[in-house]
């Protein structure tokens, strides 16, 4: 069975091969939360909402086997839903006022 998913890889390395768009999603992210635990939360959730809009905008331009874990159910439902989600915590993060250091 190990010919199947092309390489023969397993492990960390195969996972990452098959899966690199949901990776550097989820990089992105832990990225994102960092920030915020940083108490730079503006600027870490601005991340977060800029990458789950990159992964809507990834899920629709990519095959589906090419982004691993992201397509869940349609292409237009798992566009429409990152795109929302993206956009909904820029504009909450956006929404909050800034009271200065």
């Amino acid at each position: 069975m190990a010919g199947a998913t092309g390489a023969g890889r397993s492990g960390i390395v195969g996972w990452l091969r098959r899966e690199m768009v949901f990776a550097s999603v989820l990089v992105g992210v832990a990225v994102g939360l960092t920030l915020v635990y940083q108490d730079r939360w503006r600027r870490g959730m601005l991340v977060v909402g800029a990458v789950l809009a990159l992964a809507g905008l990834a899920r629709l331009a990519l095959p589906t086997r090419r982004v691993g874990l992201l397509a869940v159910r349609g292409r237009a439902f798992d566009t429409v839903i990152l795109a929302l989600l993206g956009a909904s915590v820029i504009m909450l993060t956006s929404a909050v006022p800034y009271l200065g250091p």
